[in-house]
């Protein structure tokens, strides 16, 4: 029966985008066989089940076949089947719908009134009609 290591599988495949990626991942406890972490140097074998935990989410797949070469997006269908519950695609929709709602007054990206005020303040014109030079006088 063909084995391969664990790491070069996910890479192989597209689960991760380079090799050191998808061995880091298995270093941290973010890859499971059978419900137990493995190392990078696992060898799996057709039928397998691996999770792999990418927050908040965590992917299930079943190894159809086991290859060591990198293939092209169109070819991964041969070698791996999504068995993903709809409830962790449900929880990656939550968490990209309330980024939106509960965004915190002050983070992320300036506003629009943000950069104008940033612009002003870089021009050296004042924002408002107060002229210096008179109203300086007058001080």
């Amino acid at each position: 029966m063909r084995e391969v290591r664990i790491d070069k599988w996910m890479w192989a495949v597209r689960l991760f985008k380079t090799r050191t990626i998808a061995s880091e991942a298995c270093k941290k406890g973010r890859v499971s066989v059978g419900g137990v972490s493995v190392k990078p140097s696992r060898m799996i074998h057709a039928g397998d089940v691996i999770a792999v935990r990418k927050p908040p989410v965590t992917y299930s797949f079943r190894v159809l076949d086991v290859t060591e070469s990198r293939m092209g997006a169109k070819m991964t269908p041969l070698y791996l089947e999504n068995i993903t519950p709809a409830a962790e695609y449900e929880i990656l929709e939550m968490n990209r719908i309330s980024g939106f709602i509960d965004r915190a007054k002050g983070l992320g990206r300036p506003t629009k009134k943000d950069r104008r005020d940033l612009d002003e303040f870089k021009s050296g014109e004042p924002a408002d009609d107060f002229d210096w030079d008179e109203d300086w006088d007058s001080v």
